[in-house]
């Protein structure tokens, strides 16, 4: 398990921190200081995304808070690469932030033998937002009642199991899976996350690790089965499903998340101010009962915290591309 998640009071203490630093902030005059201009929000995936949705609910409660326009632009495309590019170009000043997720800030790590990027050099970490787990699913038909029947079967019949992968990043989940629990199942790709849970609802294969969001009414309605809940927790949407913990695999905790960023190349001060801000953003109403409504947990990290995790993932990451034979993209 990640020291990540092994420490969720090591976490409260550096949000407690940042939010102690936010209080400290002298008002009105302090907001002025930085930022001293309007700032941009870059997401680097189309409108409607959950990562788009965070960087606005951040945008408008620091907007309102700075008393400057935040604006969101999306730079959807290449892997992430043109987002990334636009946060990065100058100038370096911490009014542009990059709103990205774990494939742009990890998951590419691993996976490109390229990367015209280095989300560790090239990023100043600001604090990692949100983070929401995944859910293990199967067809509303399958014989697999449990994570266990569904462990049992594959290892009577190794390779013959195959799971639907919408992304890189649940293929290497999946993979993660399959190592933790001594099984050998296949993987079929599709294009987009939405397709792979469709794969699993037509019975196409025989199941997948996805964004827990993106299927929870097909599990509530019963139109798939979930069988596990990737966190340590349960679902308050699905509160019956049991957790990875409950069904023997305590370690096998597959979030999808959210992280603020911004140029290496920016000031100190500025990031800083920028962690002030969006610590004392998260407390806002709106953005509390945004993240309770989903489910999914608005962690607010201090930026050593989002560093250390980021290092974490992707040192996983590039061990999974090595023993599992994923050729690089």
């Amino acid at each position: 398990m990640s020291d990540f998640s092994r420490d969720r009071r090591r976490l409260l203490l550096g949000t407690g921190a940042a939010l102690a630093g936010a209080a400290s902030l002298p008002g009105r005059a302090q907001a002025q200081a930085f930022p001293s201009h309007a700032m941009r929000f870059i997401v680097p995936f189309p409108p409607g995304s959950g990562t788009d949705i965070t960087a606005r609910l951040f945008a408008k409660s620091i907007g309102d808070l700075s008393g400057q326009a935040v604006t969101v632009e999306n730079k959807p495309g290449g892997n992430g690469f043109i987002g990334v590019q636009t946060a990065l170009n100058p100038p370096h000043d911490g009014h542009t932030v990059f709103i990205g997720s774990n494939s742009t800030l990890t998951t590419n790590a691993a996976t490109f033998r390229k990367l015209p990027y280095d989300p560790i050099a090239d990023f100043a970490p600001i604090t990692l937002l949100s983070r929401g787990a995944c859910l293990v699913i199967v067809p509303a038909a399958s014989a697999h009642r449990s994570l266990a029947d569904l462990v049992a079967d594959a290892r009577k019949r190794p390779g013959k199991l195959n799971y639907a992968s919408g992304s890189m990043s649940y293929t290497l989940y999946s993979e993660w899976f399959n190592e933790m629990a001594k099984i050998k199942t296949a993987g079929i790709n599709y294009k987009g996350a939405g397709e792979a849970v469709n794969a699993v609802l037509t019975g196409e294969v025989d199941f997948a690790v996805v964004d827990a969001t993106g299927a929870n009414e097909l599990a509530r309605s019963g139109r798939v089965r979930p069988l596990a809940f990737t966190a340590p927790k349960r679902s308050i949407v699905l509160p019956e499903v049991p957790t990875v913990g409950e069904a023997g695999y305590p370690d096998y905790l597959a979030f999808n998340w959210v992280a603020a960023a911004v140029s290496s190349k920016a000031p100190p001060a500025a990031l800083e101010q920028l962690g002030a801000l969006f610590a004392k953003a998260a407390q806002t109403p709106e953005i509390q009962a945004y993240y309770r409504k989903q489910g999914t947990e608005l962690i607010m990290s201090s930026a050593p915290e989002l560093r250390r995790y980021q290092a974490e993932e992707i040192e996983r990451w590039k061990r999974l591309m090595g023993i599992t034979g994923i050729e690089l993209q």
